[in-house]
């Protein structure tokens, strides 16, 4: 199930639609093929972020459901997506922040 961008840009997956673990496992493919169009090997990707090389095998093969942050940061900023984090939990526009608070008076 596929739900349209804003942007027109290629389709958003329902990620709803998907297990924790099948997420993750997209996670760490999209993960291996930043690192591999950016030319990096799984060992230098280690070196880079601090992350160990088992690590980061697990998460590209879709093992790594329970990566910890601080090494997906590290995963991030050593691929150049670092940027890319603040997608995760965007800032809360300010008319929802307000509507939110008038609610709880």
């Amino acid at each position: 199930m596929y739900i349209c961008s804003m942007n027109n840009e290629e389709p958003l997956q329902d990620y709803y639609a998907y297990s924790n673990a099948e997420v993750a496992a997209q996670l760490g493919e999209r993960f291996r093929r930043w690192r591999s169009a950016l030319g990096l090997s799984q060992k230098e990707v280690a070196l880079q972020s601090g992350v160990s090389v088992m690590t980061i095998v697990r998460f590209e093969r879709g093992q790594g459901n329970s990566i910890r942050l601080d090494n997906l940061i590290a995963l991030l900023r050593a691929i150049q997506r670092l940027d890319d984090i603040a997608l995760l939990v965007p800032e809360m526009p300010q008319s929802l922040y307000d509507s939110h608070k008038k609610r709880k008076r």
